[in-house]
């Protein structure tokens, strides 16, 4: 992907023609090796990090004129600090391996910079010119080209992540292999979430077809020619995800007694199936193999004013605390119809609500998320807005 965006951008292309040490991290733009001077006098080399403002795969004019730096806080030929770009300084993890120590700012006009050539020789000229006073030789085209990266997971760069600078945050998902048992209401809102994460892989399983009682449910929306073609949930999913996300593996079975080993290598899952002897085998496989899941229901019903309530359920699983799991929390067997969760009314939204609650309890578990509660059980009641936790290791 790297070579791909050099070739097809002129305003980076333009950078390595001209010598620049330019390279995409993440979705980053770093060009490295770009002279300064320090407090001391000396001549000293440091990076200049700037988001990148993409369509896809072709950059667009840059919507932010700050830059980051990786170095000393640059100075004058003097040793006197550089007055004019300084916004703050600290220490900035911005992901993909990437660190730096100041975050500057200097926007030339009103409109900001034309395209990513201009922004960042503007802060090459500023930050290196001093250098070049005490060495002729210090300038920053170094004529050298990186070595190509991984492209990734992703067909396009994660620029949500790094304009706002928390790639770093994103990082802490990126080797997670994320299962998903079940694409029905609520999996196919998980997926939709977790496809959106660096995670290293995304595993599907289901058997089901899906049809045009699941359209009406799902994230997105299916053209009446896809509904006519049948295909099975894992497969219409797969398709339509892997347009961002290129690790995902459809599983066309249902997770059974007798097939759970496929759930090995797992790191976290989304139980999003049936209560069941199988579940059982599910939660008994992934607590051997030490995986983290989340268990989600739903139970809704129509009472005799014509109107819908109920209530959600999401319950976590992980090694510090699995007993709440055997003791009542996670259904293993039907219940009859009084069983709360035996209902099959859904609706998107709750389906989207109950993935949303589950998808925030696995970054919480992975340190995206402050998680001051640490619950490993909620409820979420239709009626009264009212969300409980409980289940604290």
């Amino acid at each position: 992907m790297s070579h791909e965006l050099f070739s097809r951008n002129p305003d980076l292309k333009r950078l390595r023609d001209e010598g620049y040490f330019v390279e995409v991290r993440g979705a980053l733009l770093l060009m490295r090796e770009v002279p300064y001077v320090d407090a001391s006098k000396h001549v000293c080399r440091g990076t200049i990090v700037s988001g990148l403002t993409m369509a896809g795969n072709v950059t667009q004019k840059p919507d932010s004129h700050q830059v980051w730096f990786d170095g000393e806080f640059p100075c004058n030929a003097d040793g006197t600090a550089l007055k004019g770009i300084g916004n703050a300084s600290g220490s900035y993890d911005l992901g993909s391996g990437v660190i730096a120590k100041h975050h500057f700012s200097s926007k030339p006009r009103p409109e900001g910079y034309t395209d990513h050539y201009e922004k960042m020789v503007t802060y090459a000229g500023v930050i290196a010119g001093p250098a070049a006073v005490l060495g002729p030789g210090a300038n920053p085209r170094f004529f050298r080209t990186p070595e190509e990266q991984d492209d990734g997971v992703f067909n396009y760069l994660d620029t949500a992540s790094a304009r706002v600078g928390i790639g770093a945050l994103s990082d802490k998902l990126a080797k997670e292999t994320v299962s998903i048992v079940g694409l029905g209401g609520s999996g196919s809102y998980v997926l939709d979430m977790v496809a959106k994460t660096p995670v290293k892989e995304i595993r599907l399983f289901d058997n089901d077809k899906f049809l045009s009682h699941n359209a009406f449910r799902a994230p997105g929306a299916a053209s009446i020619e896809e509904l006519r073609e049948v295909h099975a949930k894992v497969e219409y999913f797969r398709r339509a995800y892997s347009r961002m996300h290129r690790r995902i593996v459809a599983h066309r079975t249902f997770i059974r007694a007798d097939n759970v080993q496929l759930l090995d290598g797992t790191t976290f899952a989304f139980l999003c199936m049936d209560a069941g002897e199988d579940k059982r085998a599910v939660v008994r496989r992934l607590e051997e193999i030490g995986a983290g899941f989340v268990d989600v229901g739903m139970g809704l019903d129509l009472d005799d004013a014509g109107t819908l309530g109920g209530m959600l359920r999401v319950t976590a699983s992980t090694p510090e605390k699995r007993d709440h799991v055997h003791s009542g929390r996670v259904p293993f067997a039907g219940g009859g119809a009084d069983d709360v969760y035996a209902s099959n009314i859904q609706v998107a939204e709750l389906n989207a609500l109950t993935a949303a609650l589950a998808v925030l309890k696995w970054k919480k578990d992975r340190g995206f998320y402050r998680d001051a509660e640490r619950e490993h059980h909620s409820t979420y009641t239709t009626e009264s807005n009212l969300l409980i936790n409980g289940d604290r290791p």
